[in-house]
């Protein structure tokens, strides 16, 4: 099997038809510029040396030198065996809380912001591991469905905002039993939910998805977002800030966070709780709980291990560049010679 590693280095090739065209151009123009200043007989005297030849085979020999180095800087390989590996690992559901509480700024620069940024390391810590994402506020959807493309799961995350959902509130119940129907429970999988909230939520319904998961032996690890002081919540107007939210009262809210509704949904499904803060995002420790489920083969993919061979053109560019400059722009007497003989 052969492939480029860096294909894009490629398109350099372009130059090399550019510059021949670059150099017809102006042959072109020179000969029509000397032959309105100097009859050709009289160029013939006064630059006797002069080899239009010599011009095009250094050219030539420049422009297959650089082909050469553009290939190597591509770095031709050639795939010398492949082998079959096994993939182990469990499932992981994401939760994510985008409540209008979770843009209270008592984490930096907001708790959905530093909720967002501890996925990303977990998509950093994961390896064969499968993941999905489910939102929700008022009311919860998939985001994106369990998968190994760990890419695809970047390029949600970096899409999700308040804005995503309008019905406010923050229905954990609904956002656990979603994340429940998007296991595939006739796989041996170990399987697992991170719920990423700030807790403020109706406790029943909760408790009653909680309880679900445990009869499924589902593990809940919850990480709270917030401080237990609370603060306002940030009201925008054309993406900037203009003030806080306030109740009818008139009284701004302010928005804290319950740690005893995600410590309670954790122990029943004997996951743990982890209160995350600007140094901590509280990843670490669901790693440590992650490690400890049992992983089992989820699917199998082949690799192909490729070796590099850049340095085959990387020595005939050097030594065709070096030959480029060696060879005179004039003619010489034994290269008059070597045509004379023949």
């Amino acid at each position: 099997m052969f492939r480029f590693e860096n294909t894009y280095y490629l398109y350099f090739l372009l130059l090399i038809p550019a510059i021949w065209l670059l150099r017809i151009i102006y042959m072109q123009w020179r000969k029509k510029a000397l032959s309105r200043g100097i009859d050709q007989s009289l160029l013939m005297q006064l630059a006797p040396l002069m080899s239009n030849a010599k011009g095009w085979i250094k050219l030539t020999v420049y422009t297959i030198a650089l082909a050469c180095l553009i290939f190597a800087i591509a770095n031709p390989q050639f795939g010398s065996k492949t082998e079959e590996v096994k993939r182990k690992g469990v499932d992981v559901m994401i939760a994510l809380d985008i409540s209008n509480s979770m843009q209270a700024e008592d984490l930096y620069p907001t708790r959905l912001d530093r909720a967002k940024r501890s996925i990303q390391e977990l998509l950093t810590y994961l390896k064969s591991d499968r993941i999905g994402i489910v939102v929700f506020a008022g009311e919860a959807f998939v985001q994106l469905p369990i998968t190994t493309d760990y890419s695809a799961a970047r390029l949600f995350l970096e899409s999700i905002e308040p804005d995503l959902i309008t019905t406010q509130g923050t229905d954990i119940g609904n956002a656990i039993n979603l994340c429940m129907n998007s296991f595939d429970f006739d796989t041996p999988t170990s399987k697992n939910i991170i719920l990423i909230s700030d807790g403020e939520n109706h406790e029943e319904q909760a408790m009653e998805a909680a309880e679900l998961a445990a009869e499924k032996e589902v593990m809940i690890n919850t990480i709270g977002m917030g401080s237990e002081n609370g603060a306002p919540i940030p009201l925008f107007y054309q993406g900037k800030k203009v003030g806080f939210r306030k109740n009818k009262e008139g009284n701004t809210i302010v928005t804290a966070l319950d740690a005893t509704m995600l410590q309670k949904i954790a122990e029943k499904t004997n996951g743990i709780f982890v209160r995350a803060t600007n140094s901590d995002s509280g990843m670490r420790s669901i790693f440590k709980e992650m490690d400890g489920l049992e992983k089992v083969e989820i699917g199998s993919k082949v690799y192909t291990d490729f070796e590099d061979r850049f340095q085959y053109l990387l020595l005939p560019a050097l030594l065709l560049f070096i030959i480029e400059l060696i060879i005179p722009n004039t003619k010489s007497i034994w290269w008059e010679k070597l045509f004379d003989s023949h």
